[in-house]
């Protein structure tokens, strides 16, 4: 396998630590909101690379961390702080907001075929080991407690700080809005960072601990954003693993200072041999998809329109996950189409499996394995479905070993996700049918038929409700 490392900004062979195991982190969901589909981009090319790495033999280690508390609404120490900003919105405790928006982020994943990972660590189940590292840091000499309490990383005593970002070298593209530094009178440095909030404009956060229950002499308060992951990390995959994955916005910031945090405090040096990154979904006039620009789609919006989450899956796979991928409806029914086309072939072969088509699993193997080029391993499994020459015994076997990576359930029926209020009005409307009003059915079938979205069946069944 060829994965590109953002470290060295090339594609590297990959060689785990440990033969045959992979320890595998990436950056979860920050609970405060419903993601939206450029977060769930990244986290459908992190499931990518998982299936292609097993795909390859490895047994993976996958850790996925939930943020529920600490996340600012800047990457720096900038800005409120976004689960109590969602607390606010909704009326409702931050604690009561990270169990809603956790579940709801699970039910994407399922949605979308994402395989779960082994261990989703809580930030707030795992305090103790932020202060732990945090402690090692002090002892190590890399913080300073500034006037107002706060405990500051010291990103002077890195010899090399920004190495993944090349800071000093050129600025990385995309990272920039993330990288905006606020003015702080208590840092030494621009760079510096929080590793524990004492006394701060986030002094009424509802979620705050007391580091004296693990002997660490600072005040009462929570800990800073970037100092949860490389804490986690650690915890569950040692002090040196694989591969780091995330947005190429957490690049310049939150990445860049988990790297000074993990390696000052266990002085093991690289502590993620692979960083990779995926690139932003942006809509069609090229702005990037962001909850803070307001400009944003969920899942359960793409559901309300009459797609299937699969389909935004196949969307996903048809380009490189290091490039912009922009979002258009147009585009999100073609993917629909092509997928239900390409269902429709898998289907039409039967249900008996032979042998491997070995002269398109290789070609298929070694695209994917590629540093994840799956675009042209979708296109291999098109030329199979459509090589009259391959049986179609083979062809089955070899299109379910290639769904494997594809994750998108080819050869399963073509099932589709109806909005509540469509459900709704089903049932209204064969309960008008069994009663024989057929003029309330009509209207329904009106109702439900109004947007051009669906398309209304009377089958044995009752009624039956289509994408349009």
């Amino acid at each position: 396998m060829k994965l590109f490392n953002t470290l060295t900004r090339q594609k590297e062979e990959f060689n785990p630590e440990k033969p045959d195991r992979v320890g595998l982190y990436c950056c979860g969901p920050t609970v405060y909101n419903y993601a939206h589909i450029g977060n769930l981009r990244t986290y459908v090319f992190e499931d990518l690379l998982r299936r292609v790495l097993e795909f390859n033999g490895y047994v993976v280690n996958h850790v996925m961390n939930i943020t529920d508390v600490g996340h600012l609404t800047s990457d720096a120490d900038e800005g409120e702080d976004k689960m109590k900003k969602g607390a606010e919105r909704e009326k409702k405790t931050v604690w009561e907001i990270a169990e809603h928006y956790s579940q709801a982020f699970l039910e994407d994943m399922d949605r979308l075929n994402l395989l779960k990972p082994h261990w989703k660590p809580k930030a707030t189940d795992h305090i103790q080991e932020m202060i732990g590292q945090i402690q090692k840091l002090e002892a190590n000499g890399f913080t300073y407690v500034g006037e107002n309490g706060n405990v500051y990383c010291d990103t002077s005593k890195f010899e090399d700080y920004g190495k993944l970002a090349q800071l000093d070298k050129q600025p990385f593209r995309g990272g920039e809005a993330g990288a905006r530094i606020e003015v702080d009178e208590n840092k030494k440095n621009p760079h510096d960072f929080v590793l524990w909030f004492v006394e701060s404009k986030h002094g009424d956060q509802e979620m705050q601990w007391d580091p004296a229950k693990w002997g660490a002499p600072w005040g009462r308060g929570f800990p800073g954003w970037h100092i949860e992951c490389s804490a986690m990390s650690v915890r569950y995959l040692g002090e040196q693993f694989d591969i780091h994955c995330g947005g190429i916005d957490h690049i310049p910031v939150h990445h860049t200072n988990e790297i000074a945090q993990a390696e000052g405090a266990t002085g093991k040096k690289p502590w993620v041999k692979i960083w990779m990154h995926g690139n932003f979904l942006v809509l069609k006039e090229g702005a990037k998809m962001a909850k803070a620009e307001g400009n944003f789609l969920t899942l359960r919006r793409l559901v309300e329109e009459g797609y299937d989450p699969l389909d935004y899956r196949y969307f996903c796979l048809q380009s490189h996950y290091r490039k912009e991928l922009a979002f258009d409806w147009e585009g999100l029914t073609a993917a629909r189409t092509g997928l239900r086309r390409l269902k429709e072939k898998v289907l039409a072969l039967g249900d008996s499996e032979e042998s491997l088509a070995e002269n398109y699993m290789g070609p298929f193997t070694e695209a994917v394995s590629d540093d994840l080029n799956v675009a042209q391993g979708l296109a291999i499994a098109w030329e199979l479905v459509d090589d009259a020459e391959v049986p179609d015994a083979d062809k089955l076997a070899t299109i379910k070993k290639m769904d494997t990576v594809l994750g998108l359930k080819l050869n399963e029926p073509i099932e589709f996700e109806l909005p509540p209020q469509i459900t709704q009005w089903i049932l209204e409307r064969n309960e008008a049918r069994e009663l024989k009003d057929w003029k309330k059915a009509d209207k329904i079938r009106e109702k439900i038929e109004a947007s051009g979205k669906w398309m209304v069946k009377d089958g044995p069944g009752g009624t039956e409700v289509r994408p349009n």
